[in-house]
């Protein structure tokens, strides 16, 4: 017997994402995104994202069930992003969602957009240990999890206690006078500088900081580090090294990444890493969590850069995984939480 068709809607920031998932088998994955709409603001308009994704919706969705070689009527459940996000984006999809769910009589899924950014690995290397930490980092979120089931045993072990690494990425990018969104730019930069030419900050990584917030991340004071030195290289008139700031400022983050999510698999006895998120595509951070993780004897898995960004296929693959380990569906009545916390996977 074949495995539920899911339909995966992801709405919660800019990105409108379309996907099929049947099992761990990904079948179509499509995303409309109003990036260039919010560029010339220099961040996300809410407004403006919510009106995006209204506009989208319909398309975006026609293009997903084309690409599947399907029709809605073949859906067996729609899950959808009840929360984190900005609450006009969530609320556009999950109103939508529930509409499709009730006209097909099918189960709706409201699920954690921050889970889903793990759940999507499951289609790219296949079925997860029964054990592994989660770290997931983008423009909002920087947190670490240990997960035994992704669909029902999530904990939050710590996250980011100010600037998440994407939003970190995006004010220093600022502070170069790269265009926005800041984190590609950064990165492409980085590559061209001297990783080791500035020693700046690792937040929260030594004495008491480090006893009292072990998987906890603060990159505000690197932030603040990197504006510093910016600002006395532009007093003292010369010319800023921003390639070497870059580097520098780049390997200061994914060290303590990298360093925070190998403790946690060591003191939680775990052989798995699965790190997801936008900012996951940084290239640094690929580099070092796989030479620190070979060292260690530590499986890092990263999916490829297309599932790394908001993307319908990884609330997908959360619906799915919920549907094999016998999670029912969510309430019709479920609201948007723009605050979902992550010890809740399905709202």
């Amino acid at each position: 017997m074949s495995q539920p068709l899911v339909l995966g809607i992801e709405t919660s920031c800019d990105e409108t994402g379309f996907a099929l998932v049947r099992g761990r088998e990904l079948l179509a994955d499509v995303t409309a995104s109003s990036m260039d709409e919010h560029a010339r603001f220099g961040g996300i308009v809410p407004e403006v994202a919510s009106r995006a994704h209204l506009e989208a919706f319909v398309p975006t969705l026609d293009a997903a069930l084309d690409a599947a070689g399907c029709r809605l009527e073949d859906v067996d459940a729609v899950a959808v992003t009840a929360g984190p996000g900005l609450v006009g984006s969530l609320t556009v999809g999950l109103a939508a969602a529930k509409s499709l769910a009730l006209a097909l009589d099918r189960p709706l899924y409201g699920v954690n957009h921050v889970i889903g950014h793990i759940a999507v690995d499951e289609l790219v290397h296949g079925a997860f240990p029964d054990h592994f930490v989660g770290l997931v980092v983008s423009g909002g979120h920087t947190s670490l999890l240990e997960v035994r089931d992704v669909a029902t045993d999530v904990v939050e072990l710590g996250q980011t206690l100010d600037d998440a690494a994407g939003e970190a990425f995006d004010k220093v990018g600022r502070l170069l006078g790269l265009p926005y969104p800041g984190g590609p730019h950064v990165d492409r930069l980085s590559q061209q500088g001297d990783r080791t030419a500035i020693r700046f900050p690792r937040g929260l990584s030594k004495g008491k900081d480090v006893v009292r917030h072990p998987y906890d991340f603060s990159f505000s004071g690197l932030k603040t580090a990197v504006a510093r030195y910016v600002e006395g290289v532009e007093d003292a008139g010369e010319e800023l090294p921003a390639a070497d700031v870059a580097a520098s400022f780049s390997e200061a983050v994914a060290d303590v990444l990298v360093s925070k999510t190998l403790a946690a698999c060591q003191r939680t006895g775990t052989q798995t890493v699965v790190i997801g998120g936008g900012f996951s595509a940084n290239s640094r951070l690929r580099e070092l969590a796989a030479e620190r993780g070979a060292e260690h004897g530590i499986e890092v898995r990263i999916p490829p850069i297309r599932y790394c960004t908001d993307n319908g296929a990884m609330i997908a693959a959360l619906g799915s995984a919920m549907l094999r380990s016998g999670v029912g569906p969510s309430a019709w009545d479920i609201p948007a939480d723009s605050g979902m916390p992550l010890t809740t996977v399905r709202a």
